[in-house]
């Protein structure tokens, strides 16, 4: 039958590979949501209840969870711009418009006259 160490041996090694195994999937799952509040993101609820959802989905959605929580963060929000930049300042000011009225009205009375 053989010798009984090696029986509870492999038994207690196929338990701890089992547990570590849960364990890893557990963590796994949860990644996007350390992320998520690492970042501070406004989601981060959602995306921990999605990542557990994501358990029974044999982790299908984990991937967009991902993107989710990394499309966030705090110094510029969701885009590509610096939320605390100063907006661009206009291509014209009052005075560029009015010195551009005047010569588009003086352009259109010499078309007017007929001079060339």
């Amino acid at each position: 039958m053989g010798d009984p160490f090696l029986n509870y041996f492999a038994l207690f090694l196929l338990i701890f590979v089992v547990v570590v195994l849960f364990y890893a999937i557990i963590a796994i799952h949860d990644i996007p949501y350390k992320i998520a509040e690492s970042r501070e993101h406004p989601h981060q609820d959602a995306i921990h209840a999605a990542g557990w959802v994501s358990l029974f989905t044999l982790h299908a959605l984990w991937p967009f969870l991902w993107i989710w929580a990394m499309a966030y963060r705090p110094e510029r929000g969701w885009g590509f711009t610096h939320r605390g930049s100063a907006p661009a300042e206009p291509a014209t000011t009052s005075a560029e418009l009015a010195d551009l009225r005047r010569r588009i009205a003086a352009l259109e009375n010499r078309i007017k006259v007929g001079e060339p």
